[in-house]
């Protein structure tokens, strides 16, 4: 994952924490229940961590970039939020361990669709039966790429989500598409007696 300086500033910025608190993270989770135990993948310098920790009971963060994993477990240390600097393509946790997992504006820096691929995948197995994946990522756009020149953009297509999260076993696949981004919401279904 690679980010420029311009890109770095405004993930941390007051008018992107506004957005994000006011718009795009209430959005995303409404009607979402996502349960106890949530497991936050890729919130890099921590806004929609802020957010989400007053919110839920338990909340692990995986972080690949180690310098913000470094800074933002400091941060909220003595809280109930736990930060682990690892890949989300290949998770240090064991299968079935969450409730609920999100992911905001992130997807598009895995380099790859087939690491996203990946990375779907592993949030389904560290989701227990019945576990939510839920969250927003953005859409091409002008100024999409002025804030990504230099920086790894993969855009997730909407439209192949839904597929691509049921080829692993989702459920319940929904996709929402909004100003300039979309939110979806997906299912592990509940084990078989």
């Amino acid at each position: 994952m690679k980010m420029n300086r311009l890109h770095r500033w405004y993930c941390r910025s007051g008018p992107w924490k506004q957005k994000l608190e006011n718009e795009i993270l209430p959005w995303s989770l409404r009607g979402v229940d996502l349960g106890n135990d949530v497991l936050e993948v890729g919130p890099g310098p921590g806004l929609t961590t802020d957010w989400l920790r007053h919110r839920y009971k338990s909340l692990n963060c995986i972080e690949v970039d180690r310098e913000l994993a470094h800074s933002l477990g400091q941060r909220t240390a003595n809280s109930n939020v736990r930060v682990q600097c690892a890949d989300a393509t290949a998770m240090p946790y064991r299968d079935g361990t969450f409730s609920g997992a999100v992911s905001f504006t992130m997807l598009h820096h895995v380099p790859s669709s087939a690491l996203q691929n990946r990375l779907f995948a592993e949030v389904y197995r560290v989701l227990g039966p019945g576990g939510v994946f839920a969250g927003t990522d953005s859409m091409r756009s002008l100024l999409m790429r002025i804030f990504h020149v230099r920086d790894t953009m993969v855009l997730v297509d909407p439209a192949t989500l839904p597929g691509r999260l049921e080829t692993i076993g989702f459920k319940d696949v929904k996709v929402e598409t909004g100003a300039g981004r979309f939110r979806f919401f997906a299912r592990r279904p509940s084990e078989m007696p």
